[in-house]
């Protein structure tokens, strides 16, 4: 898990300052649109919807921005038409990665994907390339200092967690089935445990270490596909150490 959840801090970190600049505000609206349009307004009804509210309300987007973004989704209000995409590939190391993308222009984003992969020591692969590798899972880490580990278990054991890890050395990180992680998310904020990160995610069976030159170069092609502001999320299965991660974001 060490290679996920230090990323995820990372990704974390540069939400707050992209929020600053726009950019995270544009790919959550992006993602608030498709998901309304696919599943109805009503988060109740809709997880995917109420994840990407609560992404919004991380990152401090204004009430009124979701609720345009949502009536851009159903039609109440003139909008672009996105469609999603998931891209597969190969980083440095035979890192597999999956990027999930949400776009008004498909080929301009696959031309751009695979420059930022060639660019870096990847290569965009074909479809089924590597998907098998990852698994959808709800991901929610906690600051090991907030909780008791014990305590910690039972609660989310009991709410309906599939794991409880306590592999990373900063964070206890608990897996869920994905129709189970808004459940086990909201008993542990019942119980006011501080929560670090909430997602649905896709988790690797399997990493691939990576140190030195190769672990850098992976790392700025993560930051070039973050960059690009068609593409949602970037998954990958590498484990670099946390001074080389700390050292390049």
């Amino acid at each position: 898990m060490s290679g996920h959840s230090k990323w995820a801090g990372i990704k974390h970190k540069k939400a707050i300052i992209d929020a600053k600049r726009g950019q995270i505000f544009s790919k959550i609206i992006r993602e608030i649109t498709v998901v309304a349009r696919q599943g109805g307004s009503d988060p109740v009804g809709n997880p995917r919807l109420r994840v990407a509210i609560d992404k919004a309300r991380a990152v401090n987007m204004p009430q009124d921005n979701i609720k345009k973004a949502i009536k851009r989704g159903t039609g109440e209000l003139p909008g672009v038409t996105y469609e999603e995409l998931v891209y597969e590939g190969y980083g440095p190391g035979g890192v597999a990665i999956l990027v999930e993308i949400t776009t008004d222009n498909k080929n301009r984003v696959t031309a751009e994907v695979r420059k930022t992969f060639s660019r870096h020591g990847g290569n965009l692969g074909d479809a089924g390339c590597v998907g098998w590798m990852f698994n959808k899972k709800g991901y929610i880490s906690v600051d090991k200092k907030k909780i008791k580990e014990e305590e910690l278990i039972e609660i989310a054991l009991e709410s309906g967690a599939e794991d409880v890890k306590a592999d990373d050395e900063d964070l206890f990180e608990i897996i869920t089935q994905p129709q189970d992680f808004e459940k086990v998310k909201k008993s542990l904020e019942e119980k006011n445990i501080e929560i670090n990160s909430a997602e649905i995610t896709m988790l690797p069976q399997t990493y691939v270490k990576l140190e030195g030159a190769k672990a850098e170069q992976m790392l700025r092609l993560m930051d070039g596909l973050d960059n690009n502001e068609d593409v949602q999320n970037v998954y990958a299965n590498f484990d670099i150490p946390k001074e080389i991660m700390e050292k390049v974001s």
